[in-house]
């Protein structure tokens, strides 16, 4: 009687994956999941910072509905009662849990991770993420640092650990206990790396020698980029490591030796995060729990590495708001599996050869605003309505649509299909689009401008995602009633994808702006 959920979050991963065609990343078993999922290339987050991202998908709300661009209000109590994703699961006789960074912690989500509304117990965190700041990364000289760069000794760390093994333990822990309970379960597991700082285990190095990570195909900041639209990377610039290079504030740029050390570093902390989620993922077949759980794996938005001259997230360019996200649902994306059949062997990175193709691909552009209403759907639970226009006063309702639709159709039948919308904003015949946000203070890069505060927020970048275009406009927004003045644009960006896939040549300015 209905799936269980294993819903995988992870924090500031862009699509670097096997599985999404990257040729130096090696993450055989994501790449694994991938292969008996369908696989989203075109997903994007509603704007990438952590609390408002995972507010808005955990809700099914935009970053305007739960009026949440910074890190520093609870949508409960300031936007309005909004059922949450797990809550929902919840009410629908489901056990939920989390373990890890699901909810952004602290206020924006009461200090509670939302609990008791979202969760059955109290959410796990590892006892080791008060560390994950600390200095722990040994320099060259033997003394420790607080560093970007920082692959470690797992067994000098305090406790002798990481975070993200402590959360995969806990993970492993609680589904046996599922099992045993046989209890239909919701369980979101949050992973931190590949977020800063980029603290991994040290063997992972030796899976990217240094003199095959190239820089960025794009590492310079576009001549026709307006200044609001770029992000200054406050918060790399405050690790010691980069710190000690004194660059120029706002556009640096960086030595290129130290880019490619970032860039290998990432790549590393990825395949980390891959064994984490292997291991999980086996234990789902050790549980046999393989055969009648859906698995999602997605992340709460990109990370830039060096593209445009710039690093983090904080942006609305793909390489920010573009996420990983796939669906794997035993019956629909495999044929169903058999009891005690293995359907993810874990698999070591360090040996591991060959990879594996996705199982469908949809090349479909969607949104994270969309995963409520589409685990759901599929769940097998009444899909919540579409919100109405202005819905602070609604308690449950979504600003997503399911995408279950894009997982058995072609995707041509898809289109041609014009029936059906109900009251939804798209039927299937439009063209489907993302939307994601990015807050400013002012035109020019500014010492807050990666994350200003709600009251210093002057400027607000729409941007709008098809298949050809990503198009933003940048323009006035008052932060006390949370008004856009779209009769007030500051600046422009069209890029068009066929001619400009890494969204470099800004055209914005040669088109008549009158459509």
């Amino acid at each position: 009687d209905g799936m269980n959920v294993l819903f995988i979050v992870v924090d500031d991963l862009r699509p670097v994956l096997g599985c999404y065609g990257d040729k130096i990343v090696k993450s055989p078993n994501i790449d694994q999941l991938a292969s008996q999922s369908v696989v989203f290339s075109n997903a994007y987050a509603q704007q990438a910072l952590c609390a408002p991202s995972r507010v808005s998908f955990l809700t099914g709300r935009r970053p305007d509905t739960t009026q949440l661009y910074d890190f520093y209000s609870y949508w409960r109590v300031h936007a309005g009662n909004y059922s949450t994703m797990p809550q929902y699961f919840k009410e629908n006789g489901y056990v939920t849990l989390s373990v890890g960074k699901v909810f952004h912690p602290g206020v924006s989500s009461n200090y509670s991770d939302d609990y008791p509304y979202s969760w059955s117990i109290p959410p796990f965190h590892p006892s080791t993420e008060k560390y994950e700041n600390h200095k722990t990364c040994r320099g060259k000289d033997g003394k420790l640092y607080a560093n970007l760069v920082c692959p470690v000794d797992v067994t000098e760390m305090p406790k002798g650990t990481l975070p993200d093994i402590q959360s995969t333990e806990e993970a492993i822990r609680l589904l046996s206990v599922m099992k045993t309970n046989k209890q239909k379960f919701f369980l979101a597991v949050g992973y931190h790396k590949p977020h800063i700082p980029l603290r991994y285990p040290q063997e992972f190095l030796k899976l990217y020698p240094l003199e095959n990570i190239t820089l960025a195909p794009d590492p310079w900041v576009p001549e026709k980029l307006p200044s609001v639209a770029y992000n200054p990377w406050t918060d790399i610039r405050q690790r010691e490591d980069v710190e000690a290079l004194n660059v120029s504030f706002p556009y640096g740029p960086l030595p290129d030796d130290f880019q490619r050390q970032i860039r290998q570093s990432y790549y590393a902390a990825v395949s980390y995060l891959d064994v984490q989620v292997g291991l999980l993922l086996n234990a789902l077949d050790n549980a046999g729990l393989s055969n009648n759980t859906i698995v999602v794996f997605t992340a709460d938005h990109g990370w830039s590495l060096g593209e445009h001259g710039e690093w983090a997230k904080y942006s609305n360019f793909d390489v920010a708001t573009r996420v990983p996200l796939m669906f794997y649902v035993p019956g629909v994306t495999t044929s169903s599996v058999s009891q005690g059949v293995k359907v993810f062997p874990y698999l070591d990175p360090f040996n591991h050869i060959g990879g594996s193709v996705p199982q469908g691909q949809s090349k479909k552009v969607v949104e994270l605003v969309s995963l409520f209403p589409t685990l759901a759907e599929l769940a097998g639970l009444q899909v919540p309505p579409a919100c109405p226009k202005t819905s602070f006063h609604v308690a449950l309702c979504t600003e997503g649509t399911s995408i279950a639709r894009y997982f058995n159709a072609s995707e041509e039948k898809v289109q041609e299909e014009g029936e059906g919308c109900g009251d939804t904003d798209r039927c299937f015949n439009e063209e489907p689009v993302a939307l994601s946000q990015y807050p400013r203070p002012a035109d020019t890069p500014q010492w807050n401008s990666d994350k200003p505060k709600l009251k210093d927020i002057r400027i607000m970048g729409y941007s709008m995602r098809t298949s050809d275009y990503r198009y933003t406009l940048w323009v006035q927004f008052n932060p006390n009633n949370f008004s856009a003045n779209f009769e007030d644009v500051h600046a422009g960006e069209l890029y068009v994808m066929e001619t400009d896939p890494n969204q470099d040549y800004n055209i914005y300015n040669k088109i008549s702006h009158g459509w």
